[in-house]
């Protein structure tokens, strides 16, 4: 029997109570095309759990996972190897069934965690201080916006055409309840980012600037000259990083002069579990530090001088700040965050080097192989581990007949920017330590068939 605890007058009263007259008010920002008119199709209505069972394997096994098949999926999240030890770890009870430490003098664990995870990711993006992690890379993102609208109380982002579309999206689904006005562009295929557009654009209303580091085509642009043209006109620069093992081979955004780092920290502990949980990646400045969202866990003594840990700042609203809160972010993606910290700890700075190195001399003999192609242009010759090639025919179409044959080609970005002609043809493959020389061979063979 179902558990029912609100009777039809009940809901009659709460809905009164939000002045909404039925509770398909309630929902009337989805899109109606996304929304269910009935059941879900294929499954019954009532079934036994075997018998359900039985069908959701079916179901589940319709799917090409990314350890079944040539793997060059990139776009913002990543197939890297991820330890064994990493889930043993995150496993125990005392780290599997941790949340946000309420009272954090009995949490001291917890709280420690946490505060490694800040200095290793403040290490990683070069800020002076991390908070204890987001959502995700792209609400991570629309929080650095929001948060330099506060600092500098102007409302106008400027946002490179390099950033992942879904992130852009993000940001103006938020948008529309701030009255941030979000200025966005299309990426061209040219080998380099749109830097002097976006240095040009910048003017006394501008609160920021974001831009990808890689960004969306795989190109690495240098942040230095952007960063000095928005201080000169008292705007932040954000950058965005999707994929952090980059940062094992490049220069961090924090040292070129990045106001606020944000980014997606699924590469680091994190499979890719058919798109989440992730983790969200977040670093600023020591300055701008009472303006960024989220939670900052600290160190500090006891009354008898032991070492502690506590929630240094909590600029929520489900703490003190209520109404006046930086954010309405309630929670954090503290397992994703361990698993992430176990990894990089594991790794250290010489094993993450490492790793960056194998990446992107892969990624290198597989631009040059898919390169020797006909009908195949590489457009990013500079990249760190995923590039962009141009294809003499619709890149989507070639990416669907791939996947029909068991190759996960990468992503077109016809899937990215539907409509979009000029970028039609246009397909991003990432590769990563898990890419073999027979991954590589296999894909270039089949891209000749197709594109013969």
């Amino acid at each position: 029997m179902r558990y029912l605890p609100l009777t039809p007058n009940d809901r009659q009263a709460m809905l009164a109570a939000v002045g909404a007259a039925a509770i398909d008010d309630l929902f009337v920002d989805v899109p109606e095309a996304a929304r269910l008119s009935g059941p879900i199709a294929g499954l019954p209505l009532h079934a036994s759990e075997l018998a359900v069972e039985r069908h959701m394997t079916k179901l589940a096994a319709r799917n090409l996972s990314a350890g079944a098949a040539p793997f060059f999926i990139g776009c913002g999240a990543y197939k890297h190897h991820v330890p064994a030890s990493v889930d043993h770890i995150i496993q125990r009870g005392e780290f599997l069934t941790a949340y946000t430490p309420y009272q954090p003098e009995i949490a001291q664990g917890t709280l420690q965690v946490m505060f490694e995870f800040q200095t290793q990711v403040a290490r990683l993006l070069g800020t002076d201080v991390a908070n204890a992690s987001m959502y995700d890379g792209s609400t991570a993102c629309w929080e650095a916006i929001g948060m330099a609208r506060r600092i500098t109380k102007r409302a106008k982002a400027i946002l490179s055409g390099g950033l992942h579309p879904h992130y852009v999206s993000v940001a103006n689904t938020m948008a529309k309840y701030t009255g941030d006005q979000l200025v966005t562009a299309l990426p061209e295929l040219t080998a380099e980012p749109d830097t002097a557009r976006l240095i040009g654009m910048i003017d006394d209303e501008t609160s920021c600037v974001v831009v990808q580091y890689p960004d969306i085509l795989g190109r690495i642009g240098d942040l230095t000259e952007l960063a000095a043209a928005c201080q000169a006109k008292k705007a932040l620069l954000v950058a965005v990083v999707t994929e952090p093992v980059a940062l094992g081979a490049c220069r961090s955004p924090g040292e070129m002069g990045a106001d606020i780092v944000v980014g997606e920290g699924q590469s680091i502990g994190v499979g890719l579990q058919f798109g989440g949980p992730y983790v969200g990646l977040f670093g600023c400045k020591d300055k701008y530090v009472r303006q960024m969202p989220g939670r900052l866990c600290g160190e500090t003594q006891d009354a008898e001088g032991k070492r502690g840990f506590v929630l240094t700042l909590s600029t929520r609203e489900q703490h003190i700040r209520r109404e006046k809160a930086t954010s309405n972010i309630c929670t954090s993606s503290v397992l994703c965050a361990l698993a992430w910290s176990i990894h990089m700890t594991l790794l250290g700075e010489k094993g993450l080097r490492q790793l960056a190195a194998l990446n992107h001399a892969g990624a290198s003999a597989a631009a040059e192989r898919l390169a020797q192609v006909s009908g195949v242009e590489l457009v990013t010759p500079a990249f760190f581990n995923e590039f962009t090639l141009k294809l003499s025919k619709e890149a989507r179409p070639i990416v669907r007949e791939l996947a029909d044959k068991g190759i996960l080609a990468g992503v077109s970005l016809g899937r990215l920017y539907p409509g979009e002609d000029a970028l039609a043809n246009g397909l991003v493959v990432a590769v990563t330590e898990n890419t073999t020389a027979e991954d590589v061979e296999t894909l270039a063979s089949a891209l000749e068939e197709v594109l013969a």
